[in-house]
């Protein structure tokens, strides 16, 4: 993260030297004058550090610093003082700054200690802002799989790791794209740095910008005060852009930039920001049709796919099942708090034979779920169906589409990827379709029964022109 620092120092000459020697860490400075300049740049903008001089305090400062608490991101305080005077010293450390530097030392030391502090300030930042915690952090190995297809896939994202290019990773929506990107992060050389996601589709298009690159006072209305973005906060780490696709246009073509210049440029600012970011992005659609479509960029596709992830879905490693579903299992019993240790045979069974829309989100709601609602130490098949998205029939497997359902013809005299695709589109449609007519409707309901998020489920239906007022039960006139 790229540390902001404020020097609130009178004297030209001290203020000049403080900036000369925070250059080269990372730090970002600014400069007040006096008192009142200071409150006004800290009511402005955001800042991690604030570097004072003793004669510009008021009396109080325990009060001063129990004011600067009350900002939306509070900076710590470095006092600089002309004097090294040990009582001073003692009273400031005691009213709450986290550290007295005298201004007579060399410049060697002092611009050592300016630096690690204002690196120690930014950590705890990135702390209050969820950054990841390295207890939680997942590696590659904890993706212990049976199964061939995800062996490979594996072996491939290893590869992948030590390098520092641009990623995209494809994959229905619940295979655990982010969990693998934190993973490839965790094990990469900017491991020390942050991780930051952010969810391209859950944030509002007028927001998403001022989120992504930050924004400056004033830059649209309700901007009341500068503040920094992902980009920022992601310095010397790694920023995951889920559900790229929902990106507007518009914004791809900011973002290309960024990843061409390794800068940012703040909405409402001319000023580029020098970023050294990793840039990994996933989306659960159709690249491919989104770009025919012109609905996703080119260019911005072929920067961000310099290497390319497909995750599989679960029904393509079911071997992996067994092992995944106790250890969701286990891991549900002790949130929980319930006596729930195993799985009765037949419930296994009704779960390798369920096709999972959901992939492995699904697999873990259902399990959650079960060990929330089973009356016995086992799960059984009627523990599995508490909820309207377990379809697996307990008594016989499913029996697959007759061939015959299908119209083959119009796909015959296709390239077999077209026709793959084309046929694709077309049950999609048809199942999303039966699905708002059984539940008449109901996003909520027709996103349950799908297995899906309401969000993807929206996203499919305007790709497939499908208005849910068109499945709206049509109410019933009675003659009087």
């Amino acid at each position: 993260m790229l540390t902001r620092v404020l020097i609130a120092v009178q004297d030209d000459a001290s203020a000049a030297r403080l900036e000369v020697l925070l250059r080269g860490g990372e730090i970002a400075t600014s400069r007040a004058r006096d008192l009142d300049e200071l409150w006004e740049t800290l009511t402005r903008e955001d800042f991690d550090l604030l570097l004072v001089d003793r004669t510009l305090l008021p009396t109080s400062l325990r009060e001063f610093l129990g004011s600067l608490q009350g900002l939306p991101e509070h900076p710590g305080v470095i006092v600089v003082s002309q004097e090294d005077k040990p009582n001073q010293r003692a009273e400031l450390l005691a009213s709450g700054a986290i550290a007295v530097l005298w201004l007579g030392l060399d410049d060697a030391v002092l611009g050592d200690a300016l630096i690690s502090l204002a690196r120690r300030q930014g950590d705890e930042v990135l702390g209050r802002l969820s950054a990841e915690r390295a207890e939680n952090r997942s590696t590659l190995d904890d993706f212990i799989s049976q199964s061939p297809t995800m062996q490979r896939f594996l072996q491939m994202a290893r590869r992948v790791v030590k390098g520092d290019s641009a990623l995209l990773i494809l994959g229905e929506t619940g295979v655990g794209k982010e969990r693998l990107a934190r993973s490839i992060h965790s094990e990469s050389r900017r491991s020390a740095g942050p991780f930051i996601t952010v969810n391209c589709g859950a944030l509002p298009e007028t927001l998403l910008e001022s989120e992504l690159f930050g924004h400056e006072e004033g830059a649209f209305t309700g901007a009341t005060r500068a503040r920094r973005g992902y980009f920022e906060l992601a310095h010397h780490g790694t920023i995951f852009l889920d559900e790229i696709g929902e990106m507007p246009l518009h914004l791809q073509v900011k973002l290309l930039r960024v990843l061409e210049d390794h800068r940012v440029r703040r909405v409402g600012s001319e000023k580029p920001i020098e970023i050294d970011v990793r840039i990994m992005a996933a989306t659960n659609r159709d690249v491919k049709r989104e770009l025919d479509e012109q609905r996703f960029r080119p260019d911005l596709y072929y920067r961000l796919a310099v290497v390319t992830l497909t995750v599989p879905p679960l029904r393509e490693r079911l071997e992996d099942l067994p092992d995944l579903a106790r250890a969701f299992l286990e891991r549900s019993r002790r949130q929980l708090g319930r006596n729930v240790v195993a799985f009765r045979p037949d419930a296994m069974d009704a779960m390798q034979r369920h096709h999972w829309p959901g992939n492995v989100r699904e697999l873990i709601n259902v399990i959650e779920r079960a060990v929330l609602l089973a009356p016995r130490s086992e799960i059984r098949i009627a523990d599995l169906r508490g909820g309207e998205s377990w379809t697996i029939d307990d008594t016989e497997t499913p029996t697959p589409p007759r061939a015959s359902t299908t119209n083959w013809e119009p796909f015959l005299d296709k390239p077999f990827s077209r026709g793959r695709e084309e046929l694709l589109s077309a049950f999609e449609r048809d199942y999303l379709k039966r699905v708002l007519e059984a539940s008449h409707g109901r996003i909520g309901e027709s996103a349950r029964r799908a297995g899906l998020n309401e969000r993807t489920l929206f996203g499919m239906m305007k790709r497939h022109g499908l208005r849910k007022e068109d499945f709206k039960k049509a109410p019933v006139v009675r003659s009087r």
